[in-house]
């Protein structure tokens, strides 16, 4: 409740996404389908970091310390991490409607694609939602957030760049045991966050 009441970063976030692909709307019209899908998930990440890195950074120390006397780090984290997947999973369906809207629609698996737009922002929500937790901690160090997510997140961009590019060439496959593996990395997100959160929250 108290996240979604703070509707300025909300709506921030929304104002981002919709300049961005205006600008790249008018810069380059309708892009080739691998510049297209390139943009696509360059901009997913600049939205999650918008959008969910922040949901720790921006917390104060008394309202740390309120959630402390009011819940276990576990159920803490958990409720971040559900939370800013459904942010993420909105935002990146937003984003998606407004690409194939102003730089047009070059997919030929349009429901596989969205399949991997829905895992990759979940995907991207986990893992920066675990690394904010973590920066928030080193007296509000965002560097330590760069430097940790990069070695995280640059694999798994990859690994949805190649996946999507198979949505847009209609004799590709797109390999389930790839897909499997994203999965498998997500579920490992959050078993590291429900671990190693309660030595961060005791501090």
């Amino acid at each position: 409740m108290l996240e979604i009441r703070q509707q300025y970063s909300f709506y921030g976030v929304l104002l981002y996404i919709g300049a961005t692909i205006f600008v790249l709307y008018m810069a380059i019209d309708e892009p080739e389908s691998r510049v297209w899908n390139g943009l696509f998930w360059v901009i997913q990440l600049f939205i999650c970091i918008n959008a969910v890195a922040k949901s720790f950074l921006q917390e104060s120390r008394g309202r740390m310390l309120y959630f402390y006397s009011i819940a276990s780090p576990g159920d803490f984290v958990l409720a971040k991490l559900l939370f800013n997947s459904l942010l993420m999973l909105i935002m990146s369906m937003l984003s998606l409607f407004l690409f194939s809207l102003f730089l047009g629609n070059p997919m030929t698996k349009f429901w596989q694609f969205i399949g991997l737009v829905l895992l990759g922002g979940w995907g991207l929500s986990l893992v920066f939602t675990f690394l904010a937790a973590i920066a928030a901690k080193a007296q509000q160090n965002a560097a330590i957030m760069a430097v940790l997510g990069f070695p995280l997140i640059i694999p798994q961009l990859l690994l949805l760049m190649r996946l999507s590019n198979a949505a847009f060439a209609p004799l590709l496959i797109i390999p389930t045991s790839t897909v499997l593996l994203l999965i498998a990395m997500d579920m490992m997100v959050i078993l590291l966050a429900v671990i190693l959160f309660p030595y961060l929250w005791k501090d």
